[in-house]
């Protein structure tokens, strides 16, 4: 009997030889994950639990307890956070509904303006509200005191208060809110509202007792956002609350870096400020999770639009006063002083002038550096954070090898992580002699990938839930790697997705403050931290140029990602 010997066909010739590296990727990534997410962390507790000797302590977290100053800013952030979640969802919602399920028109504008507020980084919409609102300089009341005969010692706004501060945060906060409610509203079954009509219910019953409870899990989830967003914020309280006389969690943890340092205390600092964010986000995870809430069956039918009538008119003034506080009148503050000699001077033809423009652009020591720091950080976070993400999202969305899903939690693992507790920890982390990357770009680099990261994980992960891998299994079967498969399949169809995470983590980037102020140095200087420091020494003039060149920047990005082609923009959109 001959015994015939088969030979591998071409394709599992080809299979067999090809070397699949992602049992290696899925290793140097969770190495990777782990220096950027675990490393600061573990300085933190190193700082907080040690004296200057090195051993054991309590002493700096007992004095969190005993330290007047610390409790009261801790106290102040707790109140300023509650008060931006309640108002942002009380500004929020109302917008949310008339956007979702009236017949308000100019919807589609709406949505986009306020969406466009995310663009605007906060520290700059509170110097721009500075500008509009200082007692004694700002245009409001400059306008007020001149419409009414008064005097410099009358003002009919102060900024420079505990309110002041919790309405420039608020404006910069409820389009969270806004976005989750009115993905909601868009969701919720028509057949309940109609059927509520049916039975004679009118249309303010109906919204209470139906619509409103379906979406009050999204409002809450969204309050739960803006009370985290301004919880972790540095840049609104140190422009508005310290010429207050007044300290919130973050300045006083910043306070700690200044002359003479105590890095231990800022390290014990941070601890509550970290253990407070991740319950509140764990709060809002389960509040969104909670099946009580769930509609069975689906949406089976079209919004139904309530017809406003006569209130239509109400209701575009309730919108053009959202959009004014929070778009037009910081960006024409912005404007008005950029065009002028000085923040006081009336706006006139006379008054114009390009000198600040000038100054800024070609007598400002600093500025051509910070932008090009700015952008070299940028467009490097962006594309390596945009990278990482995809790989990581494609190796946990297939599952291509054991534990993967670890690394879907150490890339959404930074979230709970507030910007300026990752900057002292990055900077107890990387400023020893050991790396001596302190005074570096390699720091920020660091620093950005690490916030950023879960930006684009996120974005790509539910992309990828949208894509069948029967064509991944094909190229597969065809003797391709899972990389070659990433590359070549996979990569082509998220493009438009691919873009917009690009320009998440790029717009994030370049916005960032809190981490920043702790790392830079005169070299490693960005425009936000130099818009910071010239806020300090009050120069508005340049301020606003600088502010202005930030959101052409912001804004050209996300034209060019959705008009370009060739990036996936116009001809790739569903609609959205």
């Amino acid at each position: 009997m001959t015994i015939a010997a088969v030979s591998p066909d071409p394709v599992s010739r080809r299979r067999l030889g090809r070397f699949d590296l992602s049992t290696p990727l899925f290793a140097l990534l969770a190495v990777l994950l782990c220096v950027l997410v675990l490393l600061p962390l573990f300085w933190l507790g190193y700082y907080a639990l040690t004296n200057k000797a090195g051993s054991f302590t309590l002493a700096n977290l007992a004095r969190l307890f005993t330290d007047a100053t610390i409790r009261r800013a801790f106290l102040i952030s707790l109140a300023m956070a509650g008060c931006v979640g309640f108002f942002s969802c009380v500004v929020a919602t109302p917008l949310a509904w008339l956007v979702a399920r009236t017949d308000m028109p100019g919807q589609r504008l709406v949505r986009s303006l306020v969406t466009a507020s995310f663009v605007t980084p906060p520290f700059l919409g509170a110097i721009a509200w500075a500008m509009l609102a200082a007692p004694n300089s700002g245009i409001l009341n400059n306008i007020y005191r001149w419409v009414f005969g008064l005097d410099q010692s009358q003002a009919l706004f102060n900024i420079y208060t505990f309110t002041g501060l919790v309405f420039a945060i608020t404006c910069y906060s409820f389009p969270f809110v806004f976005t989750l409610v009115a993905n909601a509203f868009d969701k919720v079954p028509s057949d309940l509202e109609e059927a509520s009509a049916i039975l004679g219910g009118k249309p303010g019953r109906t919204l209470w007792r139906i619509t409103l409870p379906m979406v009050l899990p999204a409002m809450l989830a969204g309050s739960l956002v803006a009370i985290v967003q301004a919880f972790t914020m540095f840049g609104s309280p140190a422009i508005l609350a310290l010429p207050a006389g007044f300290h919130v969690l973050t300045t006083k943890i910043w306070s700690y870096f200044q002359f003479p340092p105590r890095l231990d205390m800022a390290a014990a600092s941070a601890v509550p400020l970290l253990m407070v964010t991740m319950f509140l986000l764990w709060g809002q995870k389960w509040i969104l999770g909670r099946r009580g809430y769930t509609v069975l069956g689906g949406k089976s039918g079209a919004p139904r639009r309530i017809k406003l009538g006569a209130w239509k008119w109400l209701a575009g003034l309730y919108v053009l006063l959202i959009l004014c506080v929070t778009i037009l009148f910081p960006y024409l503050a912005l404007l008005k002083v950029a065009l002028t000699h000085n923040l006081s001077e009336p706006l006139s033809w006379s008054a114009l002038t390009l000198h600040n423009f000038y100054f800024v652009l070609f007598e400002f020591s600093s500025t051509k550096l910070a932008i090009w720091n700015t952008l070299i950080l940028g467009l490097s976070t962006a594309t390596i954070a945009t990278l990482i993400a995809l790989v990581v999202a494609y190796l946990v969305a297939r599952s291509a090898v054991p534990g993967s899903s670890l690394l879907g939690m150490l890339a959404t693992a930074p979230i709970a992580i507030p910007g300026i507790v990752l900057g002292v920890g990055l900077f107890l982390a990387y400023a020893n002699p050991t790396f001596g990357l302190y005074g570096t770009l390699w720091i920020l680099l660091i620093a950005f990938m690490t916030i950023e990261l879960p930006a684009g994980y996120q974005q790509l992960s539910s992309a990828f839930l949208g894509v069948h891998p029967e064509l991944e299994e094909a190229s597969r079967i065809l003797g391709a790697t899972r990389l070659k498969t990433l590359w070549q399949i996979t990569a082509p169809l998220l493009r438009t997705s691919l873009v917009a995470a690009w320009c998440f983590v790029f717009i994030g980037t370049i916005r960032e403050l809190s981490a920043t102020i702790l790392l830079t140095t005169a070299p490693t200087k960005l425009v936000s931290v130099i818009i910071y420091d010239l806020n300090e020494s009050g120069d508005y003039g340049a301020i606003a140029v600088l502010g202005i060149l930030l959101l052409v920047v912001s804004f050209t990005v996300v034209f060019i990602a959705n008009r370009v082609p060739v990036l996936g923009g116009a001809g790739q959109r569903s609609g959205g």
